[in-house]
């Protein structure tokens, strides 16, 4: 194997480790969210940022035909939805005035 092929593909083993890491990176702070039932500790605007950013990334590699790219970036966009929709819920369920049952 020639020494160009050999880094060719170090440098796409590292890029997809690179994309598996980021994807991952959001499961933590979901699995508090679904655990704590609140979303209280994650800004929005963070979330929102980083949500136009991993649209450009899916975006940038589609044009250029890069599938891990868009894999791995696709599955930090749906966790990232996630988050949203949960910090969403779970402030939505908070603010509900509870009323008490009658019997």
């Amino acid at each position: 194997m020639s020494f160009l092929l050999l880094m060719a593909m170090y440098k796409r083993l590292i890029g997809i480790a690179a994309g598996v890491f980021t994807a991952i990176s959001l499961i933590p702070q979901l699995v508090k969210i679904v655990k704590e039932k609140h979303g209280d500790d994650v800004s929005i605007s963070m979330l929102l940022i980083l949500l136009g950013g991993l649209i450009l990334w899916i975006c940038y590699g589609y044009l250029i035909k890069d599938w891990p790219l868009i894999i791995t970036n696709s599955f930090s966009l749906l966790f990232n939805i996630l988050i949203i929709t949960l910090k969403a819920y779970h402030k939505k369920r908070k603010l509900k005035p509870k009323t008490a049952g009658y019997r």
